[in-house]
């Protein structure tokens, strides 16, 4: 049986230009299809899946409209067996959240909100493509906050071109002033297919290793000193709020991915659905499986891939 859930929801309002994941405007898509596609793809499952952990990724799973997304909780709930979990993540951004869909959503079983700040600073957001401001992020969490979700997560990034030292310890003492419940603090990587990687390309950015260090052991050491666990190479949380379905991830438990672009293993056998969100409806709606490739891992692989991953974490590989 498995027991933990991905579902990948590939909306954005805007377009970051850093980020490589699979992600598109709305457009002309047909987002109560949308909705129901997945659901039908969940349903394919019954029987195969009893989540512990459930994670709306994406994109930005909260750019769904309140009646959509919670179309989408619903149905989940009447498609599978939700009663063992317990940990249900959904990831978000500031200028998607109302007081109406926070309440909706803690009604509906998430427990965990994952708000993708990234920074509190104006210069860095304009960077990044962020389309709110800090006051509207801090609005935003106290939202979340006031909806009673038992966990939140904020998300960060360091090492952004043009990003200052003091402007990356700004945002952590912000960032701790809210009180979350878990940080995530990324170092900027530059992902092929993004605007970033092209500037790095032509020359207009950089990479810095040296200064990439010296952000990461400042968010470490003030982290770690106001009583968070780096349990995670990107990832610090208060006791009992690290994440259950993401260290699903780092320590290989199988896992089921719904949505366009999602990833799914069990045991050694690994694959993905297509990238594209029309086709991956017109598949399902058709009764097609939408997945685009498959591979089967040799067991020195997923070995190595467990290595790789556990040496992330705290608890690091056993010998």
């Amino acid at each position: 049986m498995i027991e933990h859930l991905y579902v990948h929801i590939p909306f954005c309002h805007r377009i970051c230009p850093y980020c490589a994941f699979f992600k598109h405007t709305p457009g002309n898509t047909q987002l109560a299809a949308f909705v129901k596609t997945v659901l039908a793809e969940a349903a394919r499952w019954r029987g195969q899946v009893q989540p512990r952990t459930v994670f709306f990724g994406g994109g930005t799973p909260t750019a769904l409209s309140e009646t959509h997304l919670e179309r989408l909780l619903t149905g989940l709930h009447e498609t599978l067996d939700l009663s063992q979990v317990c940990e249900f993540t959904v990831e978000a951004n500031p200028m998607t959240i109302t007081a109406g869909k926070a309440a909706m959503m803690r009604r509906l079983g998430v427990t965990r909100i994952s708000l993708g700040v990234q920074a509190w600073d104006a210069p860095t957001l304009a960077t990044l493509g962020r389309d709110h401001s800090a006051e509207e992020a801090k609005e935003t969490f106290a939202t979340l906050k006031n909806a009673g979700f038992p966990s939140l997560n904020i998300d960060l990034m360091f090492s952004v071109p043009g990003q200052s030292m003091s402007a990356w310890s700004e945002t952590l003492a912000t960032t701790l002033a809210l009180k979350p419940d878990h940080i995530s603090a990324y170092n900027l990587n530059y992902e092929e297919d993004t605007d970033f990687f092209e500037k790095l390309k032509r020359g207009l950015y950089r990479e810095e290793p040296e200064r990439d260090a010296e952000s990461f052991y400042h968010a470490l050491d003030t982290l770690e000193g106001s009583g968070f666990r780096h349990y995670e190479i990107s990832n610090y949380a208060t006791p009992g709020h690290e994440s259950v379905h993401n260290a699903a991830y780092w320590f290989g438990k199988d896992y089921l991915g719904l949505g366009p672009s999602a990833v799914s293993t069990q045991g050694l056998t690994r694959w993905k659905n297509m990238p594209d969100t029309q086709r991956y409806i017109d598949a399902v709606q058709a009764g097609v499986v939408p997945h685009q490739e498959a591979e089967a891992l040799t067991p020195e692989q997923h070995q190595l891939e467990r290595i790789a991953l556990e040496l992330r974490t705290a608890a690091g590989v056993s010998m």
